[in-house]
């Protein structure tokens, strides 16, 4: 490096192309930074693909409901002393996607009421088991931790990589082969029912998958910020493209170019990643705006 020895902004009208690489590539000899990378792309890219689905369907609110869940399913997985907390979070956010998705169809208690309910009452819950909880050395530091995903991607086990990277495929690979279907009931969900298609069944697919999503991505952007990976892609697509399939492909591109992006520069500059990856994905969002403001008028 040819900088001297004070921060990376301070550095930075410095530093050249080669200096900004060569720092990157002493990062890269890190196991955990290859491994975040890993895993942050695939996390990105899922989350993209259903993203859309939950758009069009106005179920972005599930997912911010469901993080709140998996933030008081960590809590207590942290005061019971489980070794990998996942065998908890898991199954439990995958319950409250299944109860959100029931609950939100009854007439007594609708979706938002229904989300708002589950959603504080579980962060409520967390919050108050790890105070509670004598695992609890440090309550502030694992609350900003888990809420915002400080640093936490990048203290992944092998065996951890693995198992989100095993789940990432088994996410893209239900998500392709139900992709008919899925579209058939994101766009009309009547005429898909009254064509045959089991509607609720294919809607629990998604509520499961996006569950499975949410816990996965907790560990990159942490569980309050979440809902971003899920909603800013697909709406950054939207500003440009109007077909289905488009704008599938268009934020899942957005989606991994952002958080790679989000990454390497909170790496570089040493900012908490979950916010940074948000931080891109709301650049990207406005410069997409802009291209769509002028694809707009040329229509």
């Amino acid at each position: 490096m040819t900088a001297g020895t004070g921060t990376f902004w301070e550095n930075l009208p410095n530093l050249s192309i080669a200096d900004i690489m060569n720092k990157l590539a002493e990062y890269f000899e890190f196991v955990n930074v290859r491994y975040a990378l890993v895993v942050g792309i695939f996390i990105a890219f899922c989350s993209a693909l259903l993203g859309v689905t939950l758009v069009l369907k106005r179920f972005s609110f599930i997912g911010d409901g469901l993080s709140h869940v998996a933030f008081g399913a960590t809590a207590v997985a942290t005061a019971v002393k489980l070794t990998n907390e996942f065998w908890l979070v898991l199954p439990v956010t995958v319950i409250c996607a299944v109860l959100l998705l029931r609950t939100g169809q009854n007439s007594k208690i609708k979706g938002d009421a229904a989300t708002a309910m589950i959603s504080v009452g579980t962060l409520a819950i967390g919050y108050l088991v790890m105070n509670i909880s004598p695992q609890s050395t440090n309550v502030a530091g694992d609350v900003c931790s888990t809420l915002f995903g400080s640093l936490s991607i990048l203290t992944l086990t092998s065996n951890e990589v693995w198992l989100c990277v095993i789940l990432s495929i088994a996410v893209i690979v239900i998500f392709f082969i139900l992709y008919h279907k899925i579209f058939a009931v994101t766009f009309d969900e009547n005429f898909a029912t009254a064509t045959g298609t089991n509607a609720k069944r294919y809607n629990l697919v998604v509520a499961v998958i996006i569950a499975i999503i949410v816990v996965l991505g907790m560990n990159m952007v942490g569980s309050l910020l979440i809902s971003a990976l899920v909603i800013f892609p697909a709406l950054s697509a939207m500003r440009v493209f109007r077909s289905f399939k488009a704008v599938i492909f268009c934020s899942a591109a957005v989606s991994v170019i952002s958080a790679t992006a989000g990454m390497l520069i909170a790496i570089l500059v040493g900012t908490p990643v979950g916010p940074t990856i948000v931080a891109v994905y709301i650049f990207g969002f406005a410069i997409f705006s802009v291209i769509g403001f002028f694809v707009g008028l040329r229509r």
